[in-house]
């Protein structure tokens, strides 16, 4: 059960209605006009609810399905027990989200100005915003219509930020131009200093960081994700990239559309990804690499080469994914040797 403390249910709908929305098609159509007031998992559902089966491995689990009803595909409809009404969709995680957003919505917040924000009078700031306690917005910032910018949030001098926006709570956002239909998380740094040093006589001084951070449309950066501006170079983030918590974008990167990057995963600086590259958790590449469009890299993997396109990486250093399994295989067998020869 969503807790409707925190988002608004746009229900009920009858199946008739939810097939529409999901794109399936109704096993029984003498239910069509049965009302359905909730989505709920597969263990929780009950009566007037909804759940989604699409997982193989959950055939078990099937049989106790107490909902009125399951979107499923042809191919698991016939463990669904007796007296749930099937919805048969090609793609059921598609459907679920489709019917997710049709059953609920965010609460949203008012669509004002705080009077304790500070907005510089040189700013301009679009048609039905909505400006929360204590945010500061600089000299000459631009923002486009329809944007949501949290409290405590900054957004520095200069900055432009286009339509559809939401900046979170206490995020910062300095020398950036922003595309539309962005999502800026929770505490998400954009835009500090790069990390830039040089030794001279025996000191680290600091190289002035002079560039910009671009963000396309439809991008986001997760809570407490930092994305620093470039030295001379823009660090660019390209159409539909999301971004994870806790990641770590340096100087002059540039992500190409689509790109996935999870949580805790370290870019070092003027790095070029291709697009739709993935990478898994706590991934760390060294500086100046280019990784192809589409290739994927495994959880944990430290990166220190170039990758080609398409290519699936793993390991530490990583190399492609047959040579990792091959090593991981060698090196259990070695290590049950090593135990046999001690017996």
């Amino acid at each position: 059960m969503v807790d409707t403390q925190f988002y608004i249910n746009k229900g009920p709908f009858s199946l008739r209605q939810i097939a529409e929305i999901c794109e399936a098609e109704l096993a029984d159509s003498g239910k069509a006009d049965v009302v359905i007031k909730d989505i709920a998992t597969m263990a929780k559902a009950g009566a007037e609810e909804i759940c989604f089966f699409y997982d193989k491995k959950a055939k078990g689990k099937a049989a106790e399905i107490k909902a009125s009803a399951c979107v499923t595909t042809a191919e698991l409809a016939p463990f669904l027990p007796s007296g749930v009404t099937a919805l048969i969709a090609a793609n059921p995680k598609i459907a679920f989200i489709k019917l997710n957003e049709a059953f609920y919505a965010e609460k949203q917040p008012k669509r004002d100005i705080a009077s304790t924000a500070r907005i510089h009078p040189s700013a301009i700031i679009g048609e039905n915003a909505s400006i929360g306690d204590n945010v500061v917005i600089g000299e000459k910032v631009k923002i486009g219509v329809n944007c949501v910018i949290e409290a405590g949030a900054v957004i520095g001098s200069g900055c432009q930020i286009g339509d559809n926006c939401r900046i979170g709570v206490n995020a910062s956002v300095c020398y950036t131009i922003m595309g539309n239909n962005c999502y800026i998380f929770t505490g998400a740094r954009i835009g500090q200093d790069g990390f830039g040093f040089q030794v001279i006589n025996g000191q680290h001084k600091r190289i002035p960081q002079l560039g910009r951070v671009i963000i396309g449309n439809d991008v986001e950066i997760g809570a407490n994700s930092c994305v620093d501006r470039g030295a001379l170079d823009d660090t660019v983030i390209g159409d539909g990239c999301r971004v994870d918590n806790l990641v770590q974008i340096a100087h002059n990167d540039k992500l190409g559309r689509g790109c996935v990057i999870v949580a805790q995963t370290g870019i070092a600086g003027s790095c070029t990804f291709g697009d739709y590259v993935v990478c898994g958790g706590q991934t760390g590449f060294a500086d100046h690499l280019t990784i192809g469009s589409g290739a994927q890299i495994g959880a944990q993997s430290g990166l220190m080469r170039n990758v080609e396109p398409g290519a699936i990486m793993m390991g530490y250093p990583a190399v492609g994914i047959k040579d990792f399994m091959r090593q991981t295989a060698y090196l259990q067998k070695a290590a049950n040797g090593d135990r046999n020869d001690k017996k």
